[in-house]
C-alpha cells in the first residue's frame, strides 16, 4: 500500500478492476477510445433538380464523396438515426448515397445533422435547411418583361436618373471573362457594353495572397458590385476576384480610374453618399468599410465595424443609404447584425442583433417608413427593423435563400430575390406580401426605377439554362 492509498480507495480500485475484468470484450474496446481522424468526406444535399431547396415533405439525397473506402457513416437528428439499422458504407471510390423523405410535418429552418464516422472514426455537423414554400401570387398586378443578356454571368443592376439608362455587371470564369453593360430601361436593349481592360500590374501579388500572384490578375478586371455617382455621372464597380474597385464614364463606359489589385480585400458592394462626395465599398469577409473621396478618386479612411456579440467579429456584406438623415446601414452576414455609419463623422453610431435572420445578406432603406428591410439568406426570410430602436418589427418568410432587396418608393414595396426559390417577392412596411412571381433560375440581384418599375438579373445553371442570365423588367399594371 502507498503511503497516500487508504483502505477505502484500494477497495474500491480492486473493486473497479475486477468489474471492468468481467466486462464482455466489445465493452471493454470501445472503452479504448480510438484515435479520431478529420472527417475528410462531405456530403451535398440534392432535392429534385439542381440548386432546388428543400421543402417539408420532399424528397431528397444525401450524396457523401471523400470518405474512405470501407468507412462507415452514420448520419443523426438527434437521437434519431436517418441511415436505419445499419451505418452507410462507402464504396471503393469512398461514396455514399443516402435517399430520404422529409416528413410532411417538419419544421422550417436549420436542423443540425451529426455525422459520424468508424474506421476511422471522426465526427461532425452538417446543416440541413428546409425553407418555406412561399406559392407565386400578385401576377396580375405586374407585367414582367424579360430578355437574355449578351453575355452571361449576370451579377448586379442599377438605375441612373441621370443618365436614364440600366447599367449591368457580368463576369465568368474558366476561362476569365467580363463585361459591364448600359441598357434601355424601357426596352432593355443594350447600348453600349465593353470588356474591362487588364491589370497595368498583372504580374504584381495582389497583397492578399501571401505573396502568391493572384489567379484572376491576368484575365480583365472582372466588375461585380455596381455603385451610381450621377452627381459626377460615374459608375464605380468592384473588382471582387482581384480585391480592386474601378471607375467608369456613365456616358460612353470609358476607364475613369482603375485602382491597383488589393485596394479593397473582397470588395462587394458600393454605395455612393452624392452629400458629402463619398463612396463606401464593403470588403466581404472582414469587418471594413473603405471609404473614397469621388471628386478626387482618392481613397480616406477604413471604418471598422464592432460586433455587438462578445468574442463575435462584424462579417460586411450589403449596405443602404438614408441620404437625408446622414446614414449608412451594413449588415453582417456572419453574426446576422445590423450597423449604422453617420456620414458626417463616418463613425459607427450603433450596431445590433437581428433576431431571427440568419447570414443577414441584403438591405434598403424606406425613407417614408424609416424601417430598413434586411434579408437572410440562410433563415429564407426578410426582416424589417426599425433602426432608431434597434428593434425587428416584422419577420417575413419570402423564400430559399433571400438575397438582392430594393425598395421602390413609387410603390412603396421592399423587393427581394429569392436565389433558392427561384421567385421575386414584394413586401410592404407592414410585413405583408404583396407578391411573389416566378424569376427564373438563381435571381441575384434587384434595382428600382423612378416610375414603379423595378429591375432584376439572374444566373443560370449552365450554357443551356433558358431559364437564366435574363434581364427582366418588372412593371405595375
Amino acid at each position: 500500500m502507498t503511503p497516500r492509498q487508504t483502505p477505502l480507495r484500494l477497495a474500491t480500485s480492486l473493486a473497479l478492476a475486477m468489474s471492468l475484468a468481467g466486462l464482455p470484450l466489445t465493452a471493454r474496446a470501445q472503452a479504448d477510445f480510438p484515435a479520431p481522424a478529420e472527417m475528410e468526406g462531405h456530403f451535398r444535399l440534392t432535392a429534385g433538380g439542381p440548386g432546388q431547396p428543400l421543402h417539408p415533405g420532399t424528397q431528397m439525397t444525401f450524396r457523401g464523396t471523400g470518405f474512405v473506402p470501407g468507412q462507415q457513416i452514420t448520419l443523426q437528428r438527434g437521437t434519431y438515426v436517418l441511415t436505419g439499422d445499419a451505418p452507410l458504407v462507402a464504396d471503393e471510390a469512398g461514396e455514399v448515397t443516402l435517399d430520404l423523405t422529409l416528413p410532411q410535418a417538419a419544421a422550417v429552418g436549420m436542423h443540425p445533422i451529426v455525422v459520424l464516422a468508424e474506421n476511422p472514426s471522426a465526427t461532425e455537423l452538417l446543416d440541413l435547411k428546409i425553407s418555406p414554400e412561399i406559392p407565386l401570387s400578385g401576377s396580375e398586378a405586374f407585367e414582367m418583361t424579360s430578355v437574355a443578356s449578351p453575355t452571361p454571368g449576370l451579377y448586379q443592376i442599377a438605375h441612373s436618373d441621370r443618365a436614364k439608362a440600366l447599367f449591368v455587371t457580368a463576369s465568368s470564369f474558366r476561362p476569365n471573362s467580363s463585361t459591364l453593360m448600359k441598357l434601355d430601361p424601357e426596352t432593355l436593349e443594350t447600348i453600349a457594353s465593353i470588356t474591362p481592360a487588364p491589370y497595368a500590374d498583372t504580374n504584381e501579388d495582389d497583397g492578399e495572397n501571401d505573396g502568391e500572384q493572384n489567379p484572376y490578375a491576368t484575365g480583365p478586371a472582372s466588375v461585380f458590385g455596381l455603385g451610381l455617382d450621377d452627381s459626377h455621372g460615374h459608375v464605380w464597380a468592384t473588382n471582387t476576384a482581384s480585391n480592386s474597385v474601378a471607375v467608369y464614364d456613365q456616358d460612353d463606359l470609358s476607364l475613369v480610374h482603375q485602382f491597383p489589385q488589393g485596394q479593397v480585400y473582397h470588395s462587394r458592394e458600393v454605395i455612393v453618399d452624392e452629400v458629402h462626395s463619398k463612396a463606401y465599398v464593403t470588403s466581404s469577409a472582414t469587418a471594413r468599410v473603405h471609404v473614397f473621396d469621388t471628386e478626387t478618386l482618392e481613397p480616406l479612411e477604413v471604418i471598422e465595424i464592432p460586433s455587438s456579440l462578445r468574442g463575435e467579429d462584424f462579417y460586411v456584406m450589403n449596405s443602404a443609404i438614408d441620404a437625408e438623415g446622414g446614414r449608412l446601414f451594413v449588415s453582417s452576414r456572419a453574426t446576422s447584425e445590423l450597423a449604422v455609419i453617420d456620414l458626417e463623422s463616418r463613425g459607427v453610431t450603433s450596431v445590433f442583433a437581428l433576431p431571427g435572420a440568419i447570414h443577414a445578406t441584403g438591405i434598403a432603406f424606406d425613407a417614408t417608413s424609416g424601417r430598413v428591410f434586411v434579408s437572410g439568406q440562410g433563415s429564407d426570410n426578410v426582416l424589417i427593423v426599425d433602426p432608431d430602436a434597434g428593434k425587428v418589427l416584422h419577420t417575413v418568410p419570402v423564400g430559399a435563400g433571400a438575397l438582392s432587396i430594393s425598395f421602390d418608393p413609387a410603390g412603396q414595396l421592399a423587393w427581394v430575390t429569392n436565389r433558392g426559390a427561384g421567385t421575386i417577392s414584394a413586401v410592404d412596411a407592414q410585413g405583408h406580401i404583396v407578391a411573389t412571381l416566378d424569376l427564373g433560375s438563381y435571381p441575384n440581384d434587384v434595382t428600382s426605377g423612378p416610375d414603379g418599375t423595378v429591375y432584376a438579373v439572374n444566373k443560370s445553371f449552365g450554357a443551356d439554362d433558358p431559364r437564366g442570365d435574363l434581364i427582366t423588367a418588372i412593371r405595375p399594371r
